[in-house]
């Protein structure tokens, strides 16, 4: 069974599989439909992606897509580690522009529940990092909004400096927070 971690924002959960080891090494049960029911996440899942991130403190992000292709995440890392973040972005919900960060490392085995109406990204802490994803809608470019990484008002502590920080062209040019739209979710 997968232990489930409340997290400061209630509606992300950081969820912990058992590891079934022996002196083979171990196996493990990632999503199972009905434990997922069970944890209280009914999440179907559209669309899978991998990332893999040459350097260290290459940052992805903060990325969400919005209704009709709107997407919950579960975020595992298969090599290597990252200071994941999210963001509530649900205007009139009690965490509305706060966030959450965890560190996620293929030696944990921890995936992280990243609801419908949040913002994502995360910083990588080794090199040849290697990102998992399940999405509960496929991707839509046209869809996507996202605000600038280091934000001044989100206040993140981003374990990069800005110099050091890898982004790409479309990350270094997202907007602020004061101007990320209302979105029905």
């Amino acid at each position: 069974m997968t232990a489930i971690i409340d997290l400061a924002i209630p509606d992300v959960k950081l969820l912990k599989p058992k590891l079934h080891r022996d002196d083979r090494g171990y196996v493990a049960e990632i999503v199972h439909e009905k434990q997922m029911l069970e944890l209280g996440l009914p999440i179907k899942f559209m669309q899978e992606n991998q990332s893999m991130s040459v350097h260290k403190n290459t940052v992805r992000g903060l990325h969400a897509q919005r209704s009709p292709h709107a997407q919950a995440k579960l975020v595992r890392v298969l090599q290597g580690r990252i200071w994941d973040v999210v963001v509530d972005v649900r205007r009139g919900s009690p965490s509305f522009g706060k966030h959450v960060g965890v560190q996620l490392s293929s030696d944990e085995v921890a995936q992280l529940y990243v609801p419908v109406g949040f913002l994502h990204g995360f910083c990588t802490l080794t090199d040849n990092a290697v990102v998992l994803y399940k999405m509960s809608n496929v991707y839509d470019p046209g869809s996507e909004v996202g605000v600038i990484w280091n934000d001044p008002d989100l206040n993140i502590p981003w374990p990069v400096k800005p110099a050091e920080a890898i982004l790409s062209g479309k990350d270094e040019k997202l907007s602020l927070f004061k101007d990320f739209p209302a979105i029905e979710w």
